[in-house]
């Protein structure tokens, strides 16, 4: 199945590529490998699962021109408040817990999908490597019994309590090393991890502070992260990883401001962070300022509630430029950002949960910060063949710039799309 459509590109702000003629091809896929299977809900409805496999993507310079690595997040899952609208009822344990999420495949194990883009117009899953510990064994999409940070309470498809794991993970950003290795953002902890080749952990970097939490766990776990992001809102936590081109430096936003002091203070914040850490001392090098836009600049779906965009996306095309993906539920936006000139707070009172206002709380310009230099390089708003929930983002060999969604295993109806889109001016430098 594919399908193409050509329209002049908009010029929104000065930098955009003026007179561009942008192309898109869609790719889709009837792969095997992403057939879940259906799942029935006593007394409500039957879903027909997918595997998901776009809330991250990655292609590295020695990767075929045409091959993508993708990873997958935590399985099926939806809270206790879609639960109607999804299954078709609500579990009885929904009314007796606090921020319940249903997993209906609790045992799906997350894990990285190699992506072929044919000339068809289709795609295949080439190899599947399924994240694992440091013994072999799976690890699983369920919450982390956390302390420190928030955390939800996990149920299967008939409401009945699953456990909380050490070994979940919901693995959302994905870089690939020249050696082999994988980098993952992880939305839960947050965490930042490191995977061998074959998918065995080798290393978690959670908040400092937070290291009781993973207490039992089948690999090492290393407080490295600042104890801030500990404050991260529930499923806010880090979607984006990206590496420089020397891979001296991983860089990773939070997805959303965060809930510092309260849920309330995310709820009314634009003001993200944007890390920098030196690969070889996971040391933060430098920590920035991201300021989200305005939820009503959205075209497909404007808002008036601020927290409704979110950071799920990011790649390097230099070093200490990126290109971040930015979007709400059917709009995504691609900003260069640059990092020279923007004020860096790492080590400052930002970083002090004790400080008041908080840095999300906080009027940047008075309070003498300067964010990161954004430009508008792409708007899926312009290209409705272009389906919501776009998570992943990759250059291929050519040039092009390849997108893919997210397609929530299919919960809703879904599918893996992957758009090759040429002509935005996106170039590595």
């Amino acid at each position: 199945m594919r399908s193409s459509i050509t329209a002049g590109f908009v010029a929104l702000l000065m930098a955009a590529p003026a007179a561009a003629d942008v192309t898109i091809r869609e790719h889709r896929s009837d792969d095997t490998l992403l057939i879940l299977g259906t799942y029935s809900f006593e007394g409500g409805k039957t879903l027909n699962l997918t595997v998901g496999i776009g809330s991250g993507a990655f292609r590295g310079p020695n990767d075929p021109p045409n091959t993508i690595w993708t990873i997958g997040d935590r399985g099926p899952n939806f809270t206790c408040g879609e639960a109607k609208t999804i299954a078709g009822v609500t579990p009885q344990a929904c009314g007796e817990v606090r921020n319940g999420r249903v997993y209906p495949v609790p045992g799906y194990a997350p894990s990285i999908y190699r992506v072929v883009l044919l000339d068809d117009g289709t795609f295949r899953v080439t190899d599947v490597i399924t994240l694992k510990d440091r013994d072999g064994r799976p690890l699983n999409g369920m919450p982390n019994p956390l302390s420190v940070a928030t955390t939800e309470t996990p149920l299967d498809g008939a409401g009945k309590r699953l456990a909380q794991d050490v070994h979940g993970i919901d693995a959302e950003g994905i870089v690939r090393l020249a050696d082999g290795t994988f980098w993952v953002g992880d939305e839960n902890g947050p965490s930042m991890v490191h995977f061998a080749a074959d998918g065995k952990m080798i290393v978690r970097h959670v908040p400092h502070g937070t290291e009781a939490d993973y207490a039992g766990a089948r690999y090492d776990v290393k407080g490295t992260l600042p104890a801030i992001l500990a404050k991260r809102q529930a499923n806010r936590g880090i979607e984006s990883m990206a590496v420089s081109p020397d891979e001296r430096f991983l860089y990773f936003i939070m997805q959303n401001p965060l809930a510092n002091p309260d849920a309330a203070a995310y709820r009314a914040a634009h003001n993200s962070r944007l890390f920098k850490i030196e690969r070889a001392t996971m040391r933060v090098a430098r920590e920035y300022v991201y300021t989200l836009d305005d939820p009503k600049s959205f075209r497909r779906d404007p808002s008036e509630v601020r927290s409704d965009p979110r950071i799920s996306e990011m790649m390097a095309i230099g070093t200490d430029r990126l290109i971040v993906l930015e979007r709400s539920e059917q709009t995504t936006k691609l900003h260069e950002v640059e990092l020279a000139g923007a004020t860096s707070i790492s080590g400052t009172r930002w970083d002090d949960a004790a400080t008041r206002p908080t840095l999300e709380q906080s009027d940047l310009a008075a309070a003498g910060v300067t964010p990161v230099k954004k430009t508008l390089r792409f708007d899926t708003a312009d290209f409705p063949a272009i389906v919501g929930k776009t998570e992943g983002m990759a250059l291929l060999g050519d040039g092009a710039l390849a997108l893919i969604n997210d397609d929530d295993f299919g919960i809703s109806g879904g599918r893996t799309q992957i758009v090759v889109v040429r002509g935005t001016g996106i170039a590595k430098r």
